[in-house]
């Protein structure tokens, strides 16, 4: 009984971590790439309980890669399906995979912090 009033509690507290962060607040913006220097950069990202650690590949003004090197995400693991259409598309700013939308949304701002740290 008590291992369940526990899991009970960590469930409320997930809920009310999450209740709190307003997704509307949380903006993807696409860095000019032309601004980006040649190289892999890596950013990092956490709304809520959700983490993103990205690296992200960049040459001659094009995003050649891009790859989620560590993702905690309750139940956004369909968010990673955003990682080649981030290369297909040449941008982060893409819209939330449904029913994954913190991750999608930890997914592709830790691309935009990757892209932002590789400016020259």
């Amino acid at each position: 009984m008590k291992g369940l009033k526990t899991r009970a509690a960590l469930a409320c507290t997930v809920l009310v971590l999450f209740s709190c962060v307003d997704l509307a607040s949380i903006v993807v913006t696409m860095p000019d790439l032309s601004r980006v220097a040649d190289g892999t950069w890596v950013g990092k990202y956490t709304v809520g309980p959700v983490l993103a650690k990205v690296s992200v590949g960049v040459a001659a003004g094009r995003i050649t890669s891009f790859s989620i090197l560590e993702h905690r995400n309750g139940r956004g693991k369909a968010a990673e399906a955003l990682a080649p259409l981030v290369v297909e598309r040449q941008s982060v700013a893409l819209d939330a995979i449904a029913g994954a939308t913190y991750s999608s949304k930890a997914i592709l701002k830790a691309g935009q912090n990757a892209l932002e740290s590789g400016i020259r």
